[in-house]
């Protein structure tokens, strides 16, 4: 038993290793040094007149607090959504289950065009909110549903194997022991629960800051105002200015990869303090 066991099913390390670091060279590692590399090379000066540019940085400010509360909003209501899934039985769950993954397959346009019409100010929801004073469609808060929309599968798909894998006798042992429901969440299921929301949040997150086809809809796209930054990136391009608009995608490319190195070394520091 133990001989079969020690059988490798894929050939060895050396093989294995270096195709996947030719894979990952090739299709991430060198598109990524050659970008950087054509970023540098417009000079410090100009590339810092462009990314600190006011209008740049408003689409920065723009993208981001979107991108954070959609993400924000997706870690609370994907929660919800995989605890429902998981922990109940329901007519139509199969059904449910599947729709999570929609914003995966449907074309982001499509979903932009979708969203834009039903939040606009003649809506079937947005004329709603108008009446009661809250602008939805070409506004930050458009901005932020479409977010919420592409953002909602990677919280719920992280946070749903983990839940269903949780064992219930430890839940059962916190109430006999005389634990209520809030307490027995909040001690015993949501800290087995941190790492996997932290991951779908990050993964939102970056995913929110780079969305542009669902986004640029209903964004209205004014200046200094509801302006996003990956619309400044098409605009330079258009424009045939490929190492601004370049320059202004390593900025987000360098605060997506510092949001996700904080959050994976806080979940690296959490396995470390519950090893202890």
């Amino acid at each position: 038993m133990s001989s079969f066991s020690n059988k490798k099913v894929i050939p060895g390390y050396r093989f294995t290793c270096g195709i996947t670091f030719f894979y990952l060279s090739l299709i991430l590692l060198i598109p990524l040094a050659a970008f950087v590399l054509y970023t540098t090379g417009m000079g410090w000066e100009k590339f810092f007149a462009v990314v600190l540019d006011y209008r740049v940085f408003h689409a920065y400010y723009i993208s981001l607090l979107t991108a954070l509360a959609a993400a924000v909003m997706n870690g609370v209501f994907g929660l919800l959504l995989a605890w429902v899934l998981v922990r109940y039985e329901f007519f139509g769950k199969g059904l449910l289950d599947g729709l999570i993954d929609l914003p995966f397959a449907l074309p982001t346009a499509v979903a932009g065009i979708a969203l834009t019409t039903l939040y606009a100010e003649n809506g079937w929801l947005g004329q709603y909110l108008y009446a009661l004073g809250i602008p939805s469609a070409f506004s930050p808060l458009g901005i932020t549903l479409a977010m919420v929309f592409v953002g909602l599968p990677f919280v719920a798909r992280s946070v749903q194997p983990v839940l269903r894998d949780l064992d219930l006798q430890v839940e059962e042992a916190a109430s006999l022991l005389g634990a209520g429901d809030w307490l027995t969440f909040r001690r015993v299921i949501f800290p087995e629960l941190v790492s996997p929301l932290l991951t779908g949040f990050s993964l939102a997150f970056a995913r929110g800051v780079g969305e542009y086809g669902s986004v640029v809809f209903i964004a209205g796209n004014l200046p200094y105002e509801t302006e996003i930054a990956p619309l400044l990136i098409m605009a330079k391009l258009e424009q045939f200015d490929y190492q601004a608009a370049a320059a202004i995608a390593l900025v987000l490319l360098l605060l997506s990869f510092a949001i996700l190195l904080v959050i994976n070394g806080y979940q690296r520091y959490r396995v470390q303090k519950q090893g202890v």
